[in-house]
């Protein structure tokens, strides 16, 4: 089961996150995210966040590689892969593995770049930019636990 939502514009975008905020607080949940430049993976991220209640300011982790926000209902680990390339990739997949446990939420950008060595259960989001204001989100899972997140997100949006 994939699910896929169109959100016209950031307030659709916004109440998106809040949904899937809803949906993995109590369980925690690992996340890769796709998508181009400017497609909204850090600002998906942002508003999950702020649902989540995160207190600290949430930025691109672009040139840290990893932010952490511990003041929220659960803690957060926001990768970002993009400037590690092959060989830093490896250095870290190992470290990546214990960010895939408990409850916990853990969003990666430029995921593509992990060269396929994720964690098995997890949340794959990807963001298409549409237009300036429009993108389109496709979620799709690994594993059972990401299936149960993905169920209820399809029963959250379809309560609206």
């Amino acid at each position: 089961m994939k699910l896929e939502i169109l959100c016209k514009d950031i307030n659709q975008t916004e109440h998106l996150a809040e949904k899937f905020a809803n949906v993995v607080k109590d369980v925690g949940c690992f996340v890769c995210l796709f998508g181009e430049v400017g497609a909204g993976k850090t600002a998906f991220t942002k508003f999950v966040c702020k649902y989540l209640q995160v207190k600290e300011k949430v930025t691109s982790p672009s040139f840290v590689i990893l932010n952490e926000y511990k003041t929220g209902i659960i803690p957060v680990y926001h990768f970002d892969l993009y400037r590690l390339e092959k060989e830093g990739i490896s250095t870290i997949i190992n470290e990546l593995e214990e960010y895939s446990e408990g409850k916990i939420l853990t969003l990666v950008e430029w995921a593509e770049f992990s060269q396929n060595a994720l964690p098995f259960d997890r949340v794959d989001i990807t963001i298409e930019y549409l237009s300036e204001t429009e993108r389109n989100f496709k979620f799709d899972f690994i594993g059972e636990k990401s299936e149960s997140i993905i169920r209820r997100l399809k029963n959250e949006i379809a309560c609206i």
